[in-house]
């Protein structure tokens, strides 16, 4: 899934169509930039970031924390994820 497939149900009336949206950016944004860590460590990455390795693992903890946070609150209100 792309960040252009989250479209229509980011501009849903359901709350939940909006919560599924927003798990499947954050999923998507999380995995992009998991996978950026990834290169940097290995040195195959095809620019060089301004931020340092420690800033952006620290934003990597901070999102999945978020993840989990959805996650919780998708069970409590019976949103299929």
């Amino acid at each position: 899934m792309k960040l252009q497939d989250t479209i229509e149900l980011m501009n849903s009336s359901d709350f939940k169509d909006r919560f599924k949206a927003e798990y499947c950016q954050l999923k998507i944004r999380r995995d992009g930039l998991k996978e950026m860590l990834k290169k940097y460590k290995e040195g195959t990455l095809e620019f060089t970031p301004n931020c340092d390795y420690d800033l952006l693992h620290t934003q990597l903890v901070y999102m999945e924390g978020y993840m989990v946070v959805l996650e919780t609150r998708a069970e409590i209100e019976n949103i299929k994820l």
